[in-house]
């Protein structure tokens, strides 16, 4: 038997194994998945070496185990140094006004939203935000009234309850006739 055929024999048997070791561990399948791949690239690498070992299974999920907490630490110190980096700011809570509005955008076409948060958020003029989505002036501006008017409909203070959004902006009932 080959190097290769050994190998894809020891995978095929033990690595569905080692996968759900590391997912239990990890509490993540793309974490465990991602280990694990590493670590089986690791073993074919060494594998004269590693198919000597008493356990070559053993030596795969410990190898999985480290690259994996290798990760963790990785992402605890990168967050560590990205506070240590940044003054302590106090970001203002996500109040309702502030949800219902990235709700509202988020109903009406990604031209208009965009046209709308460059306009109206970022503070650009018409003339910069056609320039930076690169679409005429004219174009703009039907945007932006036309997303004004879908977002007025998603915005409305005192909708009736059975009206959608834009039934209450309209004011066209929800009823027969």
């Amino acid at each position: 038997m080959s190097d290769a055929e050994e190998f894809d024999a020891f995978y095929a048997d033990t690595s569905w194994r080692v996968l759900g070791q590391l997912w239990t561990m990890t509490g993540s399948r793309a974490e465990a998945e991602d280990a694990v791949g590493e670590a089986y690239a690791r073993a074919w690498q060494r594998w004269r070496q590693v198919r000597e070992y008493d356990s070559p299974e053993a030596w795969v999920r410990r190898t999985a185990s480290r690259i994996a907490i290798s990760a963790w630490r990785k992402a605890v110190n990168r967050l560590r140094a990205h506070h240590r980096a940044t003054p302590d700011q106090e970001l203002a809570g996500l109040g309702p006004d502030h949800v219902a509005l990235v709700h509202a955008l988020r109903q009406i076409p990604v031209d208009q939203r965009r046209a709308i948060v460059l306009h109206h958020l970022v503070g650009l003029s018409v003339a910069e935000v056609a320039e930076e989505v690169g679409a005429p002036q004219g174009t703009i501006k039907a945007r932006l009234l036309r997303g004004r008017r879908a977002l007025a409909g998603w915005l409305s203070e005192l909708p009736d309850p059975g009206d959608t959004p834009h039934q209450a902006n309209t004011g066209k009932e929800n009823r027969d006739g």
